[in-house]
């Protein structure tokens, strides 16, 4: 298959002239796959202007009887009593266009919104993917055969979910827009779905001949230039720009500038570019989840190769499941460190999508699987050896990477020791995914013989808790202490221990610690320090230290 790829840019511009009672009538058909039927009744979506319910939005049905939008309710239902009618729901509408820019995807990963009805898609280079084998370069309307196709496939499937639509194609979204939404339909197609599309480098025949509005102008430089005979795009886009300016404003010379492409404009897609991505179309949906795993296995493997090539391993993956309904399903995992391992990367999804559960619906079938790397880092080969080190890397690392395909990445978290002498700073807590496990050093550690006493506790508090103590000498162990309110009579005691905090992290003078592993009379042992020591206060009153309890022993 040979097919031309056009170096411009090239922006397909979506238009949903029915979207409010589009919504409507899915919700009452259940949104049910191949929804639209000719036979919808007349709807209206009003909403409250000056004091008085208009109508703002209506389907085909509506139109043909003569309806018209920013009329009144009132008047319309005195002419046509069986109209149907309901309030305005910004909110869901504008859920309803993310979740359309969402289904976009499959086309190209460039989708922005444009205002409450319409969306932006950059095709540029994803075009050709679609042209089918055996046709030509261009057809007879000047389009590469592979934009014809993907603008039929976009709106054949937009159509089947229930949605009236218009799309159009061109160099620059100005141009775009401005011929989806004000080309006029052919004939045959009102209200149903319809597109069209402008050549490379040939936007002044099918442009010229459009309406002022179509250069998406405030109503009140319309007016303004429709009042001087300027009612065309024809009238205006090859005057000289400065008595343009001067009359009518800056934002007429800019926006005819953008729809010649002379000036850009850039679109702001709703979605981050992957930077890796391979999937799968089907010609028959598939909802087994047997199935689901098999494809992503394969786009592993392919994903792989690419991140061989690349030098490097993924640490963030998403799957995206295109339903034939319209709903795209999307399952992202996080690893602990890059990995391009294809048993791996399956391994996650298949803990993610069992933790799922009930919540992952494949309703009719999924005809588009696709699986991204949405993060990479530089993938580095570990020499083996004979310490079985890297066993034990590879296995820690297959269980975080477990637990946060199950729990999310960002709630899986480890210790790390610190070099730090007190005992509630000799680790910290970090996420797991942030720790690089190749980097730590595993050791064995040194049998310890059996009568080997307990230096620390097995049980930490921290913050250690406060208790009475009293000492035979000022600065001697303890003889007694109380502790959540029991008393405690001491039978042996070890110690002291002492622990000065770091000077330089404290801007007063730190507090030694003398800590000491004490026995009551039942056998229960403790670890308790004391803090500071018995000093003269300004040589006139005595202070005393502090005593507290850090740790249990078993």
């Amino acid at each position: 298959m040979r097919c031309e790829v056009s170096p411009r840019q090239r922006i397909v511009s979506l238009w949903f002239p029915e979207l409010a009672t589009d919504r409507l009538e899915r919700l009452e058909r259940g949104a049910s796959w191949r929804s639209r039927g000719a036979e919808a009744l007349p709807r209206a979506v009003i909403a409250t202007r000056k004091g008085t319910e208009r109508i703002v939005a209506l389907n085909a049905a509506a139109r043909a009887l003569g309806i018209l939008a920013g009329e009144p309710l009132a008047d319309a239902r005195a002419r046509h009593p069986g109209l149907a009618s309901d309030a305005q729901a910004p909110a869901e509408e504008a859920a309803l266009l993310a979740a359309l820019a969402d289904w976009c995807d499959r086309y190209t990963p460039l989708v922005a919104l444009d205002s409450d009805d319409g969306l932006l898609l950059d095709i540029t280079g994803c075009a050709h993917l679609f042209a089918r084998d055996g046709a030509g370069a261009t057809q007879d309307d000047g389009l590469p055969a592979g934009e014809r196709a993907l603008m039929d496939d976009c709106l054949r499937r937009l159509g089947d979910q229930g949605f009236a639509a218009r799309a159009a194609v061109a160099d620059t979204p100005a141009a775009a827009w401005a011929l989806a939404r004000h080309a006029p339909e052919p004939d045959g197609l009102a209200g149903a779905a319809a597109g069209a599309g402008i050549a490379p480098g040939a936007w002044r025949d099918a442009l010229v001949a459009l309406p002022i509005a179509a250069l998406r102008l405030e109503e009140a430089t319309v007016d303004a230039l429709a009042r001087v005979g300027l009612t065309r795009i024809a009238d205006v886009v090859d005057r000289p720009r400065g008595p343009l300016a001067s009359r009518f404003g800056r934002e007429l010379v800019r926006r005819i500038d953008r729809l010649r492409g002379d000036e850009a404009e850039p679109i702001s897609p709703r979605l981050a570019v992957p930077l890796l991505a391979a999937d799968r179309r089907f010609f028959e949906p598939i909802s087994r989840e047997e199935d689901v795993r098999g494809v992503i296995l394969a786009l592993a493997e392919r994903l792989s190769r690419d991140l061989e090539r690349r030098g490097e391993g993924g640490r963030a993956f998403e799957l995206a499941l295109f339903r034939v309904d319209g709903v795209v399903n999307r399952v992202t995992v996080g690893t602990s460190r890059a990995l391009r391992e294809p048993a791996r990367v399956l391994g996650l999804f298949a803990e993610r999508l069992a933790a799922l559960g009930d919540d992952f619906d494949a309703g009719f079938g999924f005809d588009l699987v696709r699986l991204c790397v949405l993060e990479a880092q530089r993938f580095e080969a570990v020499q083996s050896d004979f310490t079985q080190a890297g066993e034990q890397t590879e296995a820690l690392d297959a269980l975080i990477d477990r637990l946060g395909a199950r729990l999310g990445i960002a709630r899986v978290a480890r210790f790390l020791p610190c070099d730090s002498h007190l005992p509630e700073a000799r680790q910290k807590l970090v996420p797991a995914a942030l720790v690089d496990t190749t980097a730590l050093v595993w050791c064995s550690e040194t049998p310890v013989a059996p009568d080997t006493p307990q230096l620390r506790p097995l049980r930490l508090i921290d913050p250690p808790e406060p208790v009475e103590a009293v000492a035979m000498v000022p600065e001697g162990p303890p003889l007694r202490f109380r502790w959540r309110r029991a008393l405690y009579e001491v039978r042996a005691c070890e110690g002291p221990e002492r622990l000065v905090p770091p000077w330089w992290q404290s801007p007063q003078p730190p507090q030694a610690r003398d800590y000491y592993r004490v026995e009551d009379g039942e056998g229960r042992r403790f670890w308790l320090y004391r803090e500071g020591f018995y000093e003269a206060d300004a040589g006139v009153e005595l202070r005393a230290p502090r005593w507290f309890l850090q740790g249990l022993y078993a």
